[in-house]
């Protein structure tokens, strides 16, 4: 189970509402009016991955629909126990380009750190839901990393990632960024995460004022995959970061059932747009186990890719790629 961590005594409203969990498939259909037997491949009461999904998402899900392509990301189905060759626990071989704990190195002049193992919500198609996170946070927390950091002058960006790196207080954050700033190569720092999507809220002021530092320009990239996953108090928020200097793009992946569909891409890179975040890449799913049926094939995804880019400016077009083992940048298979 992915855990959260504990806040000291101040409790922001952002931590209340990710405690306020869903937890139960069971419970999840009765508060959505949806009976176990309406929905594709029904559901997974005993997943190894648990159902994790904020009360505060349950209000873009539309009740009654077994179908809602916001329910679809987050509702443990039992197809996920299917077994489907090629699809395995580390896609992206990630245990072959971790030189320390805690730290990835696959990619030139960039290092990510996974900062923490909890995710606000556990998305079904997560590629990181089998990551064995005990062995790389267990011990003196991020202290490898760091040292591994200071011992290399050729990496120039650092990567937060997880889990969701902003589950962690601002507290937490501002030491572990403060350690990062005094490291003088790094030039970058940019930020994954998916708790905005489902917690508008952890875009607090207390957070804008971190990201808002003299020693690098940050660049956030959330994970939004849908138009209803951005309501108006995520947009103003986001906005509202913009003007304080941080970068902001949108990560998101194509998944069946839930925006394989030129008007629903279309309709989320205008509400990107509208939010000031800047649509940057379209995934394919990464081949992990118990996400095969979310996968759509590489020639649908290039049609879709054609769609967009006779219905939007080209700004607003991410580019469609997916990562590959062993490859020393993603794979773009459309611009």
């Amino acid at each position: 189970m992915i855990t959260q961590e504990a806040d000291g005594w101040q409790v922001p409203d952002w931590r209340r509402l990710q405690a306020d969990l869903v937890t139960d498939a069971a419970e999840l259909c009765a508060l959505l009016g949806l009976r176990p037997e309406q929905l594709p491949g029904g559901i997974d009461g005993d997943s190894d991955f648990p159902l994790r999904v904020p009360r505060r998402y349950l209000a873009r899900i539309t009740p009654g629909d077994p179908h809602d392509p916001l329910l679809r990301q987050v509702l443990a189905s039992g197809r996920e126990r299917d077994t489907v060759p090629g699809y395995g626990a580390d896609p992206l071989a990630e245990a072959d380009h971790t030189p320390v704990p805690g730290l990835l190195h696959k990619y030139h002049g960039r290092a990510l750190l996974v900062v923490t193992g909890a995710c606000a919500v556990h998305c079904r198609y997560c590629f990181r839901r089998h990551f064995p996170y005990q062995s790389h946070l267990s011990g003196g927390r991020w202290k490898q990393a760091l040292d591994w950091l200071r011992a290399h002058p050729d990496i120039r960006e650092v990567i937060l990632s997880g889990g969701d790196p902003l589950t962690l207080s601002n507290q937490r954050l501002a030491g572990l960024m403060d350690e990062l700033a005094a490291i003088p190569h790094l030039d970058r720092l940019r930020i994954h995460s998916r708790t905005p999507v489902v917690i508008p809220e952890r875009l607090d002021d207390e957070l804008r004022a971190l990201l808002d530092t003299p020693r690098w320009r940050v660049t956030l990239v959330l994970h939004a995959n849908h138009p209803r996953e951005i309501d108006a108090d995520l947009a103003g928020r986001c906005r509202a970061l913009g003007r304080a200097g941080v970068t902001l793009l949108n990560q998101a992946v194509l998944l069946a059932g839930v925006n394989d569909d030129a008007e629903t891409l279309a309709a989320l890179s205008d509400r990107l747009h509208d939010a000031g975040v800047l649509p940057y890449y379209l995934h394919q799913l990464d081949a992990v186990a118990g996400a095969a049926h979310f996968a759509v094939s590489d020639h649908r995804a290039l049609a879709l890719h054609d769609a967009l880019r006779a219905r939007l400016p080209g700004f607003l077009v991410p580019r469609l790629a997916r990562e590959e083992p062993g490859r020393h940048s993603k794979t773009v298979l459309k611009g």
